[in-house]
């Protein structure tokens, strides 16, 4: 009787948990649609300015020994006039790395360029702190904003500026575009996963008058729409999604302009992957249980509320994720009688199962993602996989960040993510020394052991055919543990044994 209890336990976990992932894949394909229905209503600017606006540049950096220089001398070089151009350099440096801007900051200044070096000694609102601080000294009507892996494009501001055009933008977005893309599997495969965010996820939610989000670098900013939001806050993580929505919420409209590209270095390793991920998942949390409240109870469309919601909420998608992967086994081989007792158990699992299969929309999405930035969709097909893998390998690190987001602590650090500045897919490691020579978590250990764990269930599964249909989820699953789990092991290595090359 007992045993019974656990499994019908286990089944109703199951079902639970398929059902919230089937929600969300659900919603996947809502976006798809948006995008196939709205993605050629391009925006045009209301007009142009008879004369260009002041705008300042801000360039927000912690430690940026590798690619500090490289980020200056790209804003210098905006195709922008100088007279309308002012460059803030917003360093809270604890390294070299103070020293190698300061002076880029005077070689650029001899040239003619309104560059400043702000330096503060504190990390007080981290990244947030840094822009609002800046923001107190700038004397530019609109902000341009790019963190320190990016390499802007000279016509950046020139071909966006005039956007502002219209009174009530107050935002303008470009997409990223990745530098690093071809280094390894785990840059293609991030490379995959922004791709999705920015051409599907960001074109279907602006382009049918949904709310979308600042993406915290390569975006301009009008100022009065800053400051009119509430400006820079710092009790999230993620800054820039909490200042987008309470900006649409205040009613200032955002232009995302997908064919204006912004390049930048992708994390060319797990551990600076893993930091990134964390800190955009518990931000995006901390931010939903902050605004949504006030989304929900505002006066919106039905359509802006149901997308906020289901953007906020996103992240918590890991946990049940990484219950169904522990489970789906066992649910599956325990006691397969247990679902001819009951006809309508039986029918529940086909059909949450198919409805699962049916929602697995991770490759229609990121194939036509492919397909609009004009990359092949075919060989996606053959990263979906990795691309599921990859998912559920973070899934431990991510699901803790989510439960950090409802219930931990507010203060947490600002984690930034490393950049190396690498030119081709093993020079980063020449560099890795500089960084990540934190203590080595759990959290590795946890994501070998659910690897491991999965592989032999895969095995059982084959060798004594229950079950069997089970087997290539929980190959795709094991794989991504491991890879994730080895991968963060190699990392810490590297950061051991390499020691960091001279300053530059």
């Amino acid at each position: 009787m007992a045993l019974t209890a656990v499994h019908i336990t286990l089944v109703g976990l199951y079902l639970l948990t398929l059902g919230i992932l089937t929600v969300y894949g659900m919603h996947r394909y809502v976006q798809v649609y948006l995008y196939c229905r709205h993605h050629h209503k391009a925006p045009t600017p209301a007009g142009t300015f008879p004369e260009l606006p002041k705008v300042t540049v801000q360039l927000p950096m912690y430690n940026e020994m590798y690619v500090a220089r490289r980020i200056i001398e790209g804003a210098c070089a905006l195709d922008y006039p100088r007279e309308k151009l002012e460059i803030q350099v917003l360093d809270d440096s604890t390294d070299d790395s103070a020293q190698i801007a300061a002076k880029c900051c005077e070689e650029m200044r001899r040239l003619g360029h309104n560059v400043h070096y702000i330096h503060r000694t504190n990390r007080q609102g981290y990244k947030a702190g840094a822009l609002a601080h800046g923001l107190t000294q700038a004397t530019g009507e609109f902000v341009v904003i790019f963190d320190a892996d990016f390499v802007p494009a000279k016509e950046m501001i020139r071909q966006s500026i005039h956007f502002f055009t219209d009174p009530n933008v107050g935002c303008v977005q470009t997409r990223w575009d990745h530098m690093n893309r071809r280094d390894s599997l785990l840059t293609r495969c991030q490379a995959i996963f922004l791709d999705g965010h920015f051409m599907i996820e960001h074109t279907a939610r602006n382009r049918s008058g949904r709310f979308i989000n600042f993406n915290g670098t390569a975006g301009i900013w009008r100022r009065k729409a800053i400051e009119d939001s509430g400006g820079w806050q710092h009790d999230t993580l993620t800054e820039d999604v909490d200042l987008s929505y309470r900006a649409q919420l205040r009613g200032w409209r955002f232009v995302f302009l997908p064919e204006l590209l912004a390049p930048a270095e992708l994390p060319p390793e797990i551990v600076g992957f893993k930091q990134q991920q964390h800190r955009w998942t518990k931000g995006q949390v901390q931010t939903a249980v902050k605004l949504l409240p006030s989304i929900l109870r505002a006066p919106l469309p039905l359509r802006v509320k149901t997308e906020a919601f289901f953007h906020l909420t996103s992240p918590a998608v890991y946990l049940p994720a990484i219950v169904l992967s522990l489970i789906l086994f066992p649910v599956w081989f325990v006691d397969p009688e247990l679902f001819t007792v009951s006809r309508s158990a039986l029918v529940a699992m086909v059909i949450a199962s198919f409805c699962g299969l049916l929602t697995a929309s991770a490759g229609t999405f990121y194939m036509l993602s492919q397909k609009a930035v004009g990359r092949s969709q075919w060989r996606t097909v053959l990263l979906v996989p990795f691309l599921m893998a990859i998912g559920m390998g973070i899934s431990v690190m991510n699901g803790l960040a989510v439960l950090e987001g409802l219930f931990g602590r507010k203060d947490t650090e600002f984690v930034r993510t490393p950049k190396y500045g690498a030119n081709g897919p093993s020079d980063w490691k020449k560099k890795a020394g500089t960084y990540n020579k934190k203590k080595l978590s759990m959290l590795p250990f946890i994501e070998i052991l659910f690897g491991v764990y999965l592989a032999a269930c895969a095995i059982a599964a084959i060798f004594t055919r229950m079950a069997w249909g089970t087997a290539p989820f929980l190959i795709i699953f094991s794989f991504g543990y491991l890879y994730v789990g080895l991968l963060t092991f190699h990392g810490r290595w590297l950061a051991n044994r390499v020691q960091p090359l001279p300053q530059r």
